[in-house]
């Protein structure tokens, strides 16, 4: 009888890996190999970068994975190269030349297009996405050589500056609300300019609070000794630190993990005066509850709750 090689059990593993995913892996791909590597049970991402991207793919583990969806919704910052001159049937490298045209733009009239991309502006969806439509994603519409109808979305260009030009390459830091597709501003930049244009390149440099100064490679993750890996991940509360914070008693804090509303006053050892979503934790060990909503009159609701957090001190 053939041997079997028992499969390794998953094991509980909480917080946030912050991953520079390389070009030619998709988003779920590297997902799965960091989920294998650090053999944890639970594991999502936080939104995701076309495969022909790199950069900062932030990984969500364990009780990390209840509070992915505050950095889908997070500002992201991406340094890019346009090729100016050339387009392609997904906006990218990735897909077929689709026109070639001369290149004469100057750096000055490249200044004037792009202050028409600043701010809040108007954005067709690819049809190269995963957006649904019933059920099914786009790309798979366009793979079969259909198109549809795309409602515009309006999104918000904080920052876009150009880092280089020389023709036809042009090299653009952005800063963007969720939902911005740099590959459909990249083709907007360059109907604009009247040569077309499709991207070079694309890198994340940032999500939310979080850069890619501070991210490693699967490469740098498999050469870590096995034991030593999930202290490579950053605390859960990386992905919560735009929020404001309160601290409470142990008392306080036993009863906002049952899930208890509390009227905070001056039982709570510190919470910030403007009501909204805070961050949570227990005074005597600094250990993160969760979230809550701050409301009127210092009451504090329980929101998304850390089940890893013991009851009681």
């Amino acid at each position: 009888m053939a041997n079997h090689t028992p499969k390794k059990k998953r094991v509980p593993v909480h917080g946030v890996l912050l991953l520079d995913k390389p070009a030619g892996l998709s988003s779920n791909d590297a997902l799965g190999k960091a989920k294998w590597l650090l053999n944890a049970a639970k594991a999502g991402h936080t939104g995701t970068l076309d495969p022909f991207a790199t950069g900062l793919l932030p990984l969500c583990f364990g009780e990390a994975t209840k509070f992915a969806q505050d950095l889908l919704d997070a500002d992201k910052t991406y340094e890019t190269v346009v090729h100016l001159g050339v387009t392609t049937s997904t906006g990218d490298t990735e897909g077929e030349v689709t026109g070639t045209h001369t290149v004469d733009a100057t750096r000055e009239q490249i200044e004037a297009v792009l202050q028409r991309f600043r701010g809040a502006i108007e954005q067709v969806p690819p049809m190269h996405s995963a957006l649904k439509r019933d059920g099914k994603p786009l790309y798979e519409y366009a793979r079969a050589g259909i198109t549809l109808e795309r409602e515009a979305r309006q999104v918000v260009i904080h920052l876009l500056e150009v880092l280089d030009y020389e023709a036809p390459f042009l090299r653009l830091r952005v800063c963007c609300s969720k939902g911005t597709y740099i590959r459909v501003l990249g083709e907007d930049i360059g109907a604009a300019l009247g040569c077309g244009a499709h991207l070079k390149l694309l890198r994340r440099t940032a999500v939310g609070d979080l850069r890619l100064e501070d991210a490693l490679t699967l490469e740098q993750l498999a050469a870590t000794d096995d034991r030593q890996r999930p202290a490579l991940l950053a605390p859960v509360d990386a992905l919560l630190q735009s929020f404001p914070q309160v601290r409470l008693t142990a008392e306080l804090a036993a009863r906002f993990l049952h899930g208890q509303r509390l009227a905070l006053g001056k039982e709570a050892v510190e919470f910030p005066p403007q009501q909204g979503r805070v961050r949570v934790y227990r005074d005597a060990d600094g250990a993160l509850l969760g979230t809550g909503l701050l409301q009127e009159y210092g009451i504090l609701a329980p929101e998304r709750l850390i089940a890893a957090a013991p009851v009681s001190s």
